[in-house]
């Protein structure tokens, strides 16, 4: 029995995916749920299973092809495949490509036909001496290019300067070392992104806010409290879960923030799922951090560790990409001191973290170095107002700078 290989359903908006590598050929035994094929979708890699045990009866889509969803790209024969196996090497037996090959031998006479008619054609000549008037004046026609031919090699022999000049500029560019030009197609993610960007700059009425945090309170906390973290909970106490928890208390004060716009109304959400962009290889991905207001700093931390090795692996699922309600996003790992972040629709805000730099600032009346990050945050103005988004991000700006409040205030 015949079955055919199909791509699967990835994801929810995932209309076609590109075959990356095909890890059987024609002819290869498979089991039931083994690998046969890699794809890559705008979304996530995933692997292609078996859906039989059998043998690889024709591969019928080729590697770094877009297919869409739910495409026929081969077939698996059931059991030995036998049957397969003798379909291929009865086909060159069959005697069909030889015939083929003879049809060119049985045109040639007919491209012999042109030279067969060249009597014909030195009729034409015949007349060529009542023709010799006109030839007459084509030596004086010629002159002009032989002049040209003298002035493009006067200046050869000329010093170095102006007239050397134009026949460096008629050199190919291939002669140029270092000009060579590569074209490769975009990858889907890339494709998913640049759709993404611009779908963000059309849809949505997109400002920036800007503050600045006094990272003291949290570096002298991770210090403090590292190693035994480390030891208790088996990860790292980094600076993503202070912003995430800082994040949650702004967003259950301000719900606007969490909200997304469908059609003319608002949706509002309970709970706080945060998008944590990850940068890898293929490009940029933000895998969600479920129920994150259910969350303690290990558990956030956890999380955004397993995700973050997982994204760059390529080993995520779709479900873990999609569905966020808020996203933080930490250029300063790369050593942005500021940029302006954007939206992740239909969602409606996203904060920007930098990198940290000690810097002069007042203080009860005093210059003192502090370790200073500046933050942003992008909104929707459509949802959102200006006072609004000012107050949000010193609602984190506070929270940050002052952790406890976290515990009195919750």
């Amino acid at each position: 029995m015949t079955v055919e290989l199909k791509i699967p359903e990835v994801g929810e908006s995932v209309t076609e995916a590109i075959i990356t590598r095909w890890l059987k050929a024609e002819g290869d035994r498979v089991e039931k749920d083994e690998p046969v094929a890699e794809l890559e979708t705008d979304k996530v890699d995933v692997e292609l299973p078996s859906p039989a045990s059998g043998v690889i009866a024709s591969i019928t889509a080729k590697e770094g092809e877009a297919v869409p969803i739910g495409a026929v790209i081969g077939t698996i024969d059931e059991g030995d495949g036998a049957a397969a196996s003798r379909a291929r090497t009865e086909e060159p037996a069959a005697g069909k490509k030889p015939p083929a090959r003879k049809a060119p031998p049985a045109k040639e006479p007919e491209r012999k036909e042109p030279p067969a008619k060249e009597p014909e054609r030195k009729e034409p000549p015949a007349k060529e001496p009542e023709r010799k008037e006109p030839p007459i004046e084509e030596p004086e026609r010629k002159e002009p290019p032989a002049k040209k031919l003298e002035r493009e090699e006067a200046p050869r022999p000329e010093p170095a300067g102006e007239p050397a000049q134009p026949a460096k500029s008629r050199a190919p560019t291939a002669d140029a070392g270092g000009r060579e030009e590569e074209v490769v197609p975009m990858t889907a993610i890339r494709r998913r992104i640049a759709k993404r960007l611009v779908e963000a700059q059309l849809e949505t009425a997109l400002t920036t806010t800007f503050n600045e945090v006094d990272m003291t309170a949290v570096q002298e906390l991770r210090q403090q409290w590292r190693d035994e973290f480390e030891k208790r909970h088996a990860v790292r106490l980094g600076l993503m879960s202070f912003f995430v928890k800082a994040a949650v208390d702004a967003l259950r004060r301000f719900p606007k923030f969490n909200a997304r716009i469908d059609g003319e109304t608002i949706v509002f959400r309970s709970y706080q799922d945060i998008g944590i962009a990850v940068a890898t290889d293929r490009g940029l991905v933000v895998p969600v951090v479920r129920n994150a207001e259910s969350l303690g700093f290990a558990e956030i931390e956890s999380a955004i560790a397993d995700l973050a090795r997982r994204a760059r692996a390529a080993e995520l699922a779709v479900d873990e990409l999609v569905g966020g309600t808020f996203t933080i996003t930490n250029g300063g790992v790369f050593g942005s001191l500021l940029s302006v972040p954007l939206v992740n629709p239909p969602q409606t805000a996203v904060l920007g973290l930098h990198a940290i730099q000690d810097r002069p600032i007042a203080r009860d009346g005093q210059v003192v170095i502090r370790p200073m990050m500046y933050v942003a945050l992008t909104y929707d103005h459509r949802l959102v107002d200006g006072s609004e988004a000012v107050t949000f991000l010193r609602r984190i700006k506070e929270v940050v700078e002052e952790p406890a409040r976290l515990l009195l205030e919750s």
